[in-house]
């Protein structure tokens, strides 16, 4: 049987101060140990091994926290030690997210020269106002900026995140941050809508959002902008140029496997047998670099019968969906195991046929659908 293509996700868990909005595992911090966490890394990925079973890495995503504060000489390193450990397929992507208050023009380089070749980023909004509410480091002036300093470097594919419903947002203001993102001229765009999470600031003290209604005007009108700029939504909260979704991304909306290395990171890989298994490391920073026989805090497979609704629940965020024989290729499953309910779907006009695929009308109510796979 084939192995499902393999992603690497790399976390870099620092900020130079924790978001009210961020539920992620990120942790503020007066200065970073990158040589102490650069060898767990590394210690780390040696006992993963063993999960790559031969395939190449299909793409590799540093995220985080603020992948940018590590320095360049820490990705030429790193990246150095994963070649000799792993074979990238040709073209691989390497994305890096990256905050325009925590990048500099020299770091660009120096990604660039480790392999980097793409970089999302973290703008959220271009209203200072709104910036200052989300608690970020950075103004809009440094948004331009960091996206110059990173075409310098001859990183021409890149992406920029962008909120929407944030605290006294009115349909005016959401369409000039799309204005002003798409002025830059990215190949991507991440469009998502504030939500508030639990073990966050704005829990605790919740800001006034838009209403529903101003926010599907806001989903509706933002649309049919990205639209006209040649912005194709292929997902749920991404736009793209044509050809250039991000590779990453779609790895694991079709549910392919990835190794994820690093404090909390997350891992997903199949076997022979189509077993799935899932496991995690240690969250904290200093728990993750103290020496270790295992970096793995919990491990278990997915059970059988909740494959369904773990494929659905990426397969079906994609607006082209997936074929059919994906869903045996990468579950325990057979498509027969799930026909009453495709069928069912299919005759209500949410799902389209020959496909796994919702229609217009099933992406409106992609959680009803889901539920259906419960």
């Amino acid at each position: 049987m084939r192995l499902p293509p393999l992603s690497l996700y790399v976390h870099l868990p620092w900020c130079v101060k924790k978001c009210p909005y961020c539920d992620f595992n990120s942790h503020a911090r007066a200065s970073i140990p990158e040589d102490e966490y650069l060898i767990s890394l590394m210690k780390d990925l040696d006992q993963d091994l063993k999960y790559v079973q031969n395939r190449n890495i299909h793409s590799l995503f540093f995220g985080g926290g603020t992948p940018s504060l590590m320095s360049g000489a820490f990705y030429l390193r790193f990246m150095d030690a994963l070649r000799e450990r792993l074979e990238f397929e040709e073209g691989a992507e390497v994305t890096l997210e990256a905050n325009p208050g925590a990048s500099d023009a020299k770091h660009f380089q120096d990604y660039a020269k480790a392999g980097i070749n793409r970089v999302s980023i973290g703008a959220q909004s271009f209203q200072n106002k709104q910036l200052l509410v989300l608690g970020r480091i950075h103004s809009a002036e440094q948004i331009p900026r960091a996206v110059d300093s990173l075409r310098n470097a001859g990183i021409s594919n890149y992406n920029i995140d962008l909120m929407h419903g944030l605290p006294d947002q009115n349909v005016s203001l959401a369409l000039q941050d799309l204005e002003s993102a798409i002025a830059l001229e990215p190949a991507h765009l991440s469009w998502y809508q504030l939500t508030i999470e639990q073990n966050t600031e704005f829990f605790s003290k919740p800001p006034v959002l838009p209403e529903d209604d101003l926010l599907w005007q806001i989903v509706e009108q933002g649309s049919a902008l990205l639209n006209a700029h040649g912005f194709k939504q292929y997902e749920v909260s991404a736009f793209s140029k044509p050809d250039m979704q991000s590779r990453h991304n779609l790895n694991y909306w079709q549910y392919g496997d990835y190794i994820g290395l690093g404090a909390g990171a997350h891992s997903k890989v199949s076997d022979d047998s189509r077993r799935i298994l899932r496991y995690r490391k240690s969250r904290m920073p200093e728990a993750y670099m103290a020496d270790r026989v295992s970096y793995r805090v919990g491990e278990e497979y997915v059970e059988k019968n909740a494959q369904a609704f773990e494929f659905m629940m990426n397969a079906l965020r994609l607006r082209d969906g997936v074929e059919e024989n994906v869903f045996e290729q990468r579950t325990q499953l057979r498509l027969n195991d799930i026909d009453a309910q495709l069928q069912d779907l299919r005759k209500e006009g949410l799902m389209l046929e020959q496909r796994i695929q919702l229609s217009d009308k099933g992406f409106l109510f992609l959680n009803s659908v889901l539920e259906r796979f419960l």
